[in-house]
């Protein structure tokens, strides 16, 4: 009998400094913005940037209920089910930054939203209504970025579908001529499409560890050949949808991670985001070209202007440039728009 994390979440930051420096950034804003402390729950304001005062939510603290932080997640513990606050940090290369992304934490759970909808796959889900929430939680600086879910046994693996030969497979494809123990036919280039989408599971590491690239085999002997291959079939099925789904719309889906979590009697149940620019690799056809890396929509800017500022990655990183904040959350406003077909409010 295999037995699994009894917590819907494993997020780690890379140390204890990432924290640290997460709450320095708070203070500052707090003391340069406008932000505060109301009844126990911290809201971080930044400055108005292209015509939006919306607030950054960097932490939340709602007194009386222990908290774990994930890199962008806020998770709260009510027994057997588990209130979940998706704040507005943004990482790269393991770290947390330390400003937010205006208004990345409720795209993100407005969209996972929309996702667990259209699916209809048996999912962690029960409301995202703040009324079903103790009293300490009813606060509007909540709305829209509070999910109440069904607390589940994590399943230890990060479960990914790929279509096309990006990031790490890509790298790993240069150097063996597989993804995860797959073979794949000789000359592909970055980018191309596969013959058929793959399942390349991963490891959920703790202390900040990058996730490892696992075979299929080695999925099995770590929680079973049956329940291996009952997530295999059920992440391959939700990505050849989601892709079709995406494709009608003018986006390629390269690539996407799902976590999926364990019932007392069984039952796998979807949890954790959903296909969103943070899990999920998406391109825009018109741009496409194999042979190079297509912009995608996600923090991917972020990352070229980090590898491009000589930050060394070992020490905290740098505040990011309002430009690349404000581009940075244009670019998950468009990856709404056009997967929804409607304008981000």
């Amino acid at each position: 009998m295999h037995r699994y994390p009894t917590s819907t979440f494993c997020f780690h930051f890379r140390t204890l400094k990432a924290f640290t420096l997460l709450k320095k950034a708070a203070a500052f804003y707090n003391a340069s913005a406008s932000g505060g402390t109301i009844g126990g729950y911290r809201t971080v304001a930044m400055t108005q940037q292209q015509g939006t005062n919306e607030q950054v939510l960097l932490y939340s603290e709602i007194d009386g209920y222990p908290c774990r932080r994930g890199k962008v997640r806020d998770i709260y513990d009510l027994g057997d089910r588990l209130v979940i606050i998706a704040t507005d940090r943004i990482s790269a290369f393991d770290w947390v930054l330390p400003d937010g992304i205006p208004g990345k934490g409720r795209l993100l759970t407005a969209l996972t939203r929309f996702w667990l909808e259209w699916l209809q796959v048996p999912h962690h889900l029960l409301s995202v209504d703040l009324c079903a929430l103790p009293a300490a939680f009813q606060r509007p600086e909540l709305e829209g970025r509070m999910m109440l879910v069904v607390k589940t046994s994590v399943i230890p693996i990060e479960c990914v579908a790929r279509g096309y030969l990006a990031g790490s497979g890509w790298k790993e494809y240069q150097q063996t001529g597989m993804v995860c123990g797959v073979a794949l036919p000789a000359g592909l280039q970055e980018a191309d499409r596969l013959p058929e989408p793959i399942f390349t599971p991963a490891t959920k590491e703790q202390e900040g560890r990058h996730d490892q690239n696992i075979s299929f085999a080695e999925m099995q002997r770590r929680i079973g050949s049956e329940r291996a291959e009952e997530l295999r079939q059920l992440t391959l099925q939700i990505y050849r949808r989601a892709a079709a789904y995406a494709e009608a719309r003018g986006l390629i889906l390269a690539d996407t991670k799902l976590e999926f979590g364990c019932l007392p009697d069984g039952r796998l149940l979807l949890i954790d985001e959903v296909l969103t620019p943070d899990s999920s690799r998406f391109w825009a056809k018109e741009t496409y070209a194999p042979g190079q890396s297509p912009p995608s929509f996600d923090k991917q800017y972020v990352r070229d202007w980090l590898e491009s500022s000589g930050w060394d990655k070992h020490s905290p990183p740098p505040k990011l440039p309002p430009e690349v904040i404000a581009g940075t959350a244009a670019r998950y406003r468009q990856a709404w728009q056009r997967l929804t077909g409607q304008p981000w409010a």
